[in-house]
């Protein structure tokens, strides 16, 4: 989904740069935009239609500016803040983050984790968890 223009009646007004998902159920929320202007504007996803090929707004007044922006990520994480954490299955170590696959309602359903040089999918239930970020010394 980050690959795809965000795109008004075939005119394309950004590219999605992150994806924010709630805090409390892991559901994505909404997607970090760059317009061509070079601002960041926040895009709810409820009012989005995501193809294939593209992410299709109705109308340029749901491109959220900066401070609406900021409520949002106050509230979500970034997929690039969790992505090279390590995911945690049953307190067990199951890889690190590359990606994350999401359900028909935004719910996040299945997490992608590298380990060994292999990628593999796991479910997202109850089990798994991100490990905090590691903090540098310096």
């Amino acid at each position: 989904m980050l690959a795809l223009p965000v795109r008004l009646h075939g005119i394309q007004l950004g590219r999605p740069a992150d994806l924010l998902l709630d805090r409390e159920s892991f559901r994505a929320v909404g997607l970090d935009v760059v317009c061509s202007d070079d601002v960041h504007r926040f895009l709810p996803l409820p009012t989005a239609v995501v193809s294939e090929d593209e992410i299709v707004i109705r109308s340029p007044l749901v491109l959220l500016e900066e401070d609406e922006h900021d409520f949002y990520r106050a509230r979500a994480f970034t997929l690039s803040s969790l992505r090279g954490r390590v995911v945690q299955r049953e307190r067990s170590e199951a890889g690190t983050l590359r990606d994350v696959v999401l359900g028909p309602a935004w719910e996040l359903v299945a997490v992608i984790v590298e380990s060994g040089g292999r990628t593999r999918r796991i479910v997202f239930d109850g089990t798994v968890r991100f490990a905090p970020e590691s903090r540098s010394a310096a």
